[in-house]
């Protein structure tokens, strides 16, 4: 016997409704100004609600692109690993990968740079931490995939391969000094150096 699924109740509504809003409103002021040049009181009034009903829902600001961050991630993860199941040259299919989280990265140079740093340094105890940490887990797991694919390799060297390409991956894209670089100088320069690594 199925029973039936419980109806989300008013009060569940309500908050998701004021995430929604706080995402909005956060994704806007960020995209326009940049991280450092919005306050949580901005992002607050802009979601209509109070900065302590903010804090509720993300303790930072550096919390707050956390969440707005990593929707976009997954959406790029996600267009990378259907991408990398099309392809089958190795090389390509983990570039299937990468190229969508870079791009999705550098939107907006300075906020997918502070977005790597919170990665790095925030505290993995507040759920958009996790999440993001999830979600460079998730994309080591889809390149250790493509690289085990028809027993190029085994399972172990995948991983360690993908765990070398993330760190690739995401040192470039911090690196101040390619801060000015075009997108897709970077993704060229992350290719050479995958290219490097990879089994002939």
């Amino acid at each position: 016997m199925h029973l039936a699924p419980q109806p989300v109740s008013r009060r569940e509504r309500n908050k998701q409704a004021k995430l929604d809003r706080i995402t909005e409103a956060a994704r806007e002021l960020f995209a326009e100004h940049g991280i450092d040049d919005v306050t949580t009181q901005q992002i607050a009034e802009k979601a209509d609600i109070g900065t302590g009903t903010l804090f509720l829902y993300a303790k930072s600001k550096g919390e707050l692109l956390l969440l707005v961050q990593n929707s976009a991630y997954a959406d790029a993860l996600a267009k990378g690993t259907a991408g990398a199941a099309e392809t089958t040259a190795p090389l390509d299919a983990v570039m299937a990968i990468v190229r969508p989280v870079v791009e999705c990265n550098r939107t907006q140079i300075d906020n997918g740079r502070t977005y790597l740093r919170e990665m790095v340094f925030g505290d993995p105890n507040e759920p958009h931490h996790h999440e993001a940490l999830a979600l460079a887990a998730g994309t080591e797991a889809s390149i250790a995939d493509v690289l085990a694919r028809g027993g190029r390799t085994t399972a172990d060297a995948a991983a360690t391969l993908a765990h070398i390409v993330s760190a690739i991956m995401f040192l470039t894209m911090a690196a101040s000094i390619n801060a000015s670089r075009s997108t897709d100088d970077l993704i060229l320069d992350i290719r050479n150096q995958i290219a490097a690594i990879l089994p002939a």
